[in-house]
């Protein structure tokens, strides 16, 4: 599983004209599923994120995590973030999961965030969507863990 992770002062997600989702101050995570990812690869993924010492202490230094703050987070599936580019000119998208297993083990990692006590809004899944937000820092990491 991969996450594009940004630490934001907000963010929202848009279907149309309607606001899906919609955060103050933490992390906008665009979430991605493989094959061979599980519920298992889920949970960690959420323990990461949850965890992710990328907000600033008293002192401006990146030594806190949503678990330490409280910071929102909103979560948006991303398949597009298992593209293969290496060839071509046209993305391969054959290392993203489908649809039927990928929908289920986001969903698995918005709930295991809610269970560590993160205020989590999402996109929808398999939407068109617009995600708008202010990066704050810039702070942007590629979280992955698992095999894929």
């Amino acid at each position: 599983m991969r996450a594009l992770v940004q630490r934001v002062a907000w963010a929202r997600v848009r279907v149309g004209d309607e606001v899906v989702g919609e955060i103050g101050a933490g992390l906008c995570a665009l979430v991605g599923v493989t094959h061979s990812d599980d519920e298992a690869t889920a949970r960690t993924l959420a323990g990461k994120l949850w965890h992710l010492r990328v907000l600033d202490d008293d002192k401006g230094l990146m030594n806190r995590s949503l678990a330490d703050t409280g910071g929102e987070v909103l979560v948006v599936s991303q398949f597009t973030l298992y593209g293969d580019t290496r060839r071509g000119r046209r993305p391969s998208w054959v290392a993203a999961a489908r649809p039927e297993q990928a929908e289920p083990l986001v969903e698995a990692v918005v709930a295991s965030l809610r269970e560590l006590g993160a205020p989590v809004a999402t996109g929808r899944f398999g939407a068109s969507m617009q995600v708008e937000l202010a990066n704050d820092g810039p702070v942007t990491l590629l979280v992955e863990v698992g095999a894929g």
